[in-house]
């Protein structure tokens, strides 16, 4: 079984990596990167409530549940609180932005137009170091993401498959946020979409860990669905809707939310879980 669920969070994991490879053949604009961000929250707000926290309730009962998803939320603040990175929400991650204030050779402030024409040599220190710190965080996030997987296989494997296949989606725009800014600094594009890769395979050491305990201690099981889903919740409200507000556009971001809890609602029925 851990192969199984090493497996399904690998996939997952390439979704950020297919997302980085987009980020850099087709830079999307704010509408579009706002129903992206929209949709990705709509997966995620979805499948906590609907499907996550909705079995461990059948499962264990209330007082379990509201424990365990308190304890996911309450885990992901402190990992917020304690790991230096950069949220997705931050201002300095406006990579849409037609100008940007730089320092120049005399150190006065000077304003100029994104320079596309290097890729291979960077041109925009700041935005490189804001963007890696803003990959640490989505490598961060992606870790406790993996305990879903490993814990919804540990109670059926269509399960396991089913919240695989939907982080798979929720991680595509999240590796254009990874490689966007990255490409923006002047990084290249392979490498730029290599970091974007590597921010998500984090996704299977949550899944590992979460795998070899639930084996062995099944009643665990009802718990670790909640707190896998109070830890997305968390990451949904605290970066992923405000991001999208912020550098997307508002009614595109509530379509994206929509269409990504249709896609769960779906998802569901087809795989009858």
């Amino acid at each position: 079984m851990i192969w199984k669920i090493l497996t399904l969070s690998v996939i997952a994991g390439l979704g950020t990596g297919l997302g980085g490879v987009i980020a850099v053949i087709r830079q999307p604009g704010r509408r579009m990167f706002g129903l992206l961000m929209g949709i990705t929250a709509g997966v995620m707000i979805t499948l906590s409530f609907v499907d996550l926290v909705d079995h461990a309730l059948e499962l264990a009962g209330v007082w379990t549940t509201t424990i365990g998803f308190a304890l996911g939320a309450l885990f992901m603040l402190a990992i917020d609180m304690l790991i230096p990175h950069i949220r997705f929400g931050e201002k300095e991650f406006d990579v849409f932005r037609k100008r940007d204030a730089v320092k120049d050779g005399d150190g006065q402030g000077a304003s100029h137009k994104w320079r596309w024409k290097s890729k291979t040599h960077i041109t925009d220190v700041k935005l490189l170091k804001t963007g890696l710190l803003v990959a640490l965080g989505i490598a961060i996030h992606n870790t406790p993401e993996g305990i879903a997987v490993g814990a919804g296989y540990a109670h059926t494997p269509a399960f396991g498959i089913f919240i695989a296949t939907a982080i798979t989606l929720h991680n595509i725009p999240e590796g254009i946020a990874t490689a966007l800014p990255l490409y923006k600094a002047g990084m290249s594009k392979r490498r730029a979409a290599v970091f974007a890769l590597l921010s998500g395979l984090t996704e299977p050491i949550g899944a590992l860990l979460a795998g070899l305990v639930l084996t062995s201690f099944d009643a665990l099981i009802p718990a670790a669905l909640a707190f896998a889903g109070g830890v997305m919740v968390f990451i949904t409200l605290d970066e992923l809707v405000p991001v999208a507000r912020e550098h997307g556009h508002q009614h595109y971001t509530a379509i994206g939310i929509i269409l990504g809890a249709v896609f769960v609602f779906i998802l569901s029925g087809v795989l009858g879980v």
